[in-house]
Formats: C-alpha cells, sequence, structure tokens
C-alpha cells in the first residue's frame, strides 16, 4: 500500500484520505481524536506501531520477512487494525472491507510474548502474516491471545510485578472503580479487553492530550470533551496515588468512544497498574511531600468538589484483599505503606 496515500476508516465508513501530507476529512464525527488534534495521518500510524525497542518485535518483524521494519510500514502491514478500536487504512479506492482486515487469530502471540526460538521457527514458517501483534503498543512484552471468541492480553510479569497489578485490581474493584478485568497467570498477568473486540472505540489520553499528564490539564480538557469520565479519572488517581503508581501517562487511561456516532462515551476502565506498589521493590514510608500525594492534594485544593468522588478505604479491606490474592508479600508493611498514603490525602 502506498504510504502517501490512503483512505482512513471507522469500520466500513471511510473518515478521511490522506494524499502526499494533506488530510481530508469526510467524516468528522467519527474520525479518530488523534487526527482531529493532529491533521497527520502518518504520524497517526506510528503511535500505533508495537514498541520497536522490544526484543520480541524485532524477532516478529523478521519472522514476517517484513522488508520495511520503520513504524508506519509496520502498522500498514495490517492495514492499520487494531484489537481495542474498529480504525483502520487502505489504499485509495480498494474494495477491502473491515471484516477483511478485523483480526481473527493468535498464531504469533506465544513469539511476541515469550521470544524464544521454537516460537520464531513456527511463525517464520507459517503460512499467516496478518497479527495484532504489529499494532499491540506498550514497553513490556506481551501479547494478544484468543480464549473463547474474548482477547485477552498477556502480560509477562515477576512476582512483584504480579501481585502489584493484582492488588491494585482487587482494591480498585473492592472501592467500587470502574477497572478492568484482570487474572494471574504463570509468570504473565491476564487482562481481558474492555472493548469487547472494538464494540467501543478506545480513544488513550495521547490521542487528545499528547505526552502531556498534568492532571489540571487532563480535567479542563475532559470538562470539555467528556465531563462525565471526571469522576473516575479522579478515582483513578486517588488510586494511584494510594498505592504509589508513578507510571500514569496518557497510553495507559483514555475514553471510550460509541463506534456508530463517535460520541464519547466515559472514562475506560483502570488498566495497566504493574509498575505500582512493590512492583520496583518495598517503598520506604511516605510523606505528605511525597511528589504522588502533593501533586493529587493541590488538584483537590483546586477543585473540593471532587472529594465527593473518592471511597473510603480502611484496613480491613486491604487485609481481606491481601488474603484473597494469597500471594507471599510483607503483609504488615504493605498494609502500612497503603494506610500512611491514604492518611495524607485530604478528604
Amino acid at each position: 500500500m502506498n504510504k502517501k496515500s490512503f483512505e482512513i476508516l471507522s469500520a466500513d465508513t471511510v473518515v478521511a484520505v490522506w494524499n502526499d501530507g494533506q488530510l481530508t476529512v469526510v467524516n468528522d464525527a467519527l474520525l479518530p481524536l488523534y487526527l482531529k488534534r493532529i491533521s497527520n495521518a502518518e504520524m497517526w500510524l506510528e503511535s500505533r506501531a508495537i514498541d520497536s525497542h522490544r526484543a520480541n518485535s524485532r524477532l516478529l518483524k523478521k519472522a514476517l520477512r517484513l522488508a520495511e521494519k520503520d513504524d508506519v510500514s509496520t502498522v500498514v502491514h495490517v492495514n492499520g487494525a487494531t484489537i481495542t478500536d474498529n480504525y483502520w487504512v487502505r489504499p485509495v479506492g480498494s474494495e477491502l472491507t473491515y471484516a477483511d482486515v478485523k483480526f481473527d487469530n493468535d498464531y504469533f502471540s506465544n513469539l511476541a510474548l515469550k521470544g524464544t526460538y521454537d516460537s520464531f521457527n513456527r511463525a517464520a514458517n507459517s503460512k499467516h502474516s496478518r497479527t495484532p501483534e504489529l499494532t499491540n503498543v506498550g514497553s513490556f512484552e506481551k501479547c494478544w491471545k484468543l480464549r473463547d471468541g474474548n482477547w485477552w492480553i498477556y502480560k509477562k510479569a515477576n512476582h512483584n510485578e504480579l501481585f502489584s497489578e493484582l492488588f491494585v485490581f482487587e482494591l480498585g474493584k473492592a472501592l467500587g472503580m470502574n477497572m478492568a478485568h484482570y487474572e494471574r497467570g504463570q509468570g504473565i498477568i491476564k487482562s481481558l479487553d474492555f472493548t469487547d473486540s472494538a464494540k467501543v472505540n478506545f480513544e488513550p489520553a495521547s490521542t487528545f492530550m499528547g505526552d502531556n499528564e498534568d492532571y489540571e490539564d487532563v480535567v479542563t480538557e475532559l470538562q470539555k470533551i467528556c465531563p462525565e469520565a471526571i469522576a473516575d479519572y479522579v478515582r483513578m488517581i486517588f488510586l494511584d496515588t494510594v498505592v504509589a503508581n508513578p507510571d500514569r501517562h496518557t497510553n495507559n487511561f483514555g475514553l471510550l468512544r460509541d463506534v456508530d456516532t463517535g460520541k464519547l462515551v466515559g472514562f475506560a476502565p483502570n488498566f495497566d497498574n504493574n509498575m505500582a506498589l512493590i512492583s520496583r521493590g518495598y517503598p520506604k514510608k511516605s510523606t505528605s511531600k511525597d511528589l504522588l500525594i502533593s501533586l493529587f492534594n493541590e488538584l483537590l485544593d483546586n477543585h473540593p468538589m471532587y472529594k465527593a468522588y473518592l471511597p473510603e478505604l480502611d484496613e480491613s479491606t486491604v487485609k481481606e484483599i491481601l488474603d484473597k490474592i494469597n500471594m507471599k508479600v510483607k503483609r504488615q508493611e504493605i498494609t502500612d505503606f497503603v494506610m500512611s498514603r491514604y492518611s495524607f490525602i485530604k478528604k
């Protein structure tokens, strides 16, 4: 496909045409949010590419015999399609349909996740060449697995990463938050696709915020485009504060969008918490000057009404979650750490 000229579609509706650096919008209501902010389709495709720094990404491209391995060429190989939205591209005048490009197998999942020579050799000898792994973004080795008709993300995780992801999931759920579903695996963490095979479109915050993750700027933008998402956003960063998650960035939170109308319908479920809590070792005792605590309290000072969104947390809830997960960790140290951080929030 000519990377300089192609149609951009939402399912089977043409929403724009890219021709030699010029974007012509055909259907603004269904246009990807990235292209509403930055009218550059090549940059948009680059943002959808597998991280080229992942070792298994390089093996995957080699096994698929991609002649050109740059981000745009990589994404174009699968028509720009992903699991979590129904945007894609095709040559101008092509009769391809969304059914032709939508993923229906996970043949390359083991190579993307494990990178073993056997999985590399099997992939290299496969008759298939289309895989959702080429648009599976993020820095951790991971893959999409198809189980009983449902897509799951499998991500590599050590003991502490696995515990931390599960703990945050269970804590958020116990506090009534909108959480993506997680399950424990052997050396991996599993997460169910919360778009249900793109029955809604996931628009990561990077599509409307770039890399600006400033709390105040995010709520200002949400107030403009999807005010009903603010409560869940505040709860997410409250949870980040309590569990010391420093890795909240604009590619691991976002909005859900109606596929038929393009209307933003709310905040996406909370996901990607594997850098929280003890994932990088047991953190030291927190103080009120902790950066995440300070930033969150500053937001509450500016918007006192947001305090109404915050759930109450008690020690018994933390201990019940520790019992439920039942992994070998320093239980009292984790309990004290979480409750201490909670005590510093200006409730």
